[in-house]
């Protein structure tokens, strides 16, 4: 998959941890998984607002373990995809 291979590169051009990056390719292609397999590019706010509620509310995950889930995102967007 093209997208995680752009993921990976910025993660170790940036010299991210490799537990950062395992954490981040994971949330990535569970928040692309949960989507259906569409492309970053094609979603925006309300995928994101969807995925992050879909996580606390049926996934009952910690506040710490969203909160994760958003930055692996939110560096998708700023970092990889511009």
């Amino acid at each position: 998959m093209k997208l995680l291979e752009e993921v990976r590169n910025v993660i170790r051009r940036k010299h991210y941890s490799i537990r950062t990056e395992q954490a981040y390719i994971s949330w990535i292609k569970n928040y692309i998984g949960f989507h259906h397999m569409r492309h970053p590019r094609h979603m925006g706010k309300h995928a994101i607002e969807a995925f992050l509620t879909h996580l606390a509310r049926d996934r009952n995950v910690a506040s710490s373990t969203q909160n994760q889930a958003f930055n692996a995102i939110l560096f998708l967007y700023r970092d990889v995809l511009g």
